[in-house]
């Protein structure tokens, strides 16, 4: 991946990613002299990279105690909510699906938390494949717990690596995102067991696939706030993705220039 020369110092957002997967210790598998095995974060270094070619400083975030984060946002620009495991079906008060996949109940209680808070801020937010259903989680909406029990004639997981899109995504040509990647047809990839349901309060649904599942979301009434289903982080070498990190940044950029002016006022 093409790398840009930050220079510090240069107007460069720091911008929070959300880690929400965990290697427990008894699937860690341990290298040559290496630490013991232990829990671990995971996640994948696209996400950071991506942000950081687009011209930010990406900073990952542990999962915290919820008192931390306030003085947590109050040091970075925007969000970027990373893909993971399927959601809890509790954190929007459904019943368990019995094809549901391994979750982790504390990292999502911490991961909707600081999205919440985010977004009650107004802060920018890009929020990808996991991401994108936990944000409209927060918004009030739901899930579709288990695709394949009404997705046809596409495989939302695929097979083939994360750089080669599989399958075809038709954009609303009114959506903010359309004006952000510059088309209304786009072919992605799909690493997802889980999709949106019900659309959450002041989302819009702006981008589909061909068996009519919502591929993107976005909250017209925010500078940014915006929901994509798949992994845009491995496609970022695209004209298409590089301009919705490209925009991510400068949306964050000018959040910490608002903050700033506001303190000198």
């Amino acid at each position: 991946m093409k790398r840009i020369h930050l220079v510090p110092g240069h107007d460069l957002p720091l911008i929070g990613v959300t880690t929400s997967e965990m290697r427990r210790a008894e699937t860690v598998q341990l290298t040559p002299q290496g630490e013991p095995a232990r829990h671990e974060m995971a996640l994948g270094l696209t996400y950071l990279r991506a942000i950081e070619w687009a011209g930010g400083i990406p900073i990952v975030i542990p999962p915290l105690h919820i008192q931390a984060i306030t003085p947590l946002l109050d040091q970075i620009s925007g969000i970027c909510l990373s893909g993971g495991p399927d959601l809890d079906p509790q954190s929007y008060g459904a019943r368990e699906h019995p094809e549901l996949g391994p979750t982790e109940p504390d990292l999502d209680r911490f991961e909707l938390a600081v999205a919440r808070r985010a977004d009650a801020r107004g802060m920018p937010l890009l929020a990808i494949c996991r991401g994108a259903q936990a944000l409209n989680v927060v918004r009030g909406g739901t899930l579709v717990q288990h695709l394949p029990d009404r997705a046809h004639g596409i495989e939302h997981r695929q097979d083939a690596p994360g750089e080669e899109p599989t399958h075809s995504v038709q954009i609303d040509a009114d959506s903010r995102l359309a004006e952000l990647l510059g088309t209304t047809s786009l072919e992605v990839n799909s690493f997802h067991h889980q999709g949106i349901d019900e659309v959450g309060k002041g989302l819009r649904a702006v981008a589909h696939s061909s068996d009519g599942e919502i591929e993107g979301v976005e909250s017209p009434d925010r500078p940014f706030c915006v929901g994509v289903q798949w992994h845009a982080e491995l496609l970022v070498e695209r004209p298409t993705e590089t301009a919705l990190f490209e925009a991510f940044v400068a949306a964050c950029r000018q959040a910490t220039a608002a903050a700033a002016a506001r303190e000198v006022a």
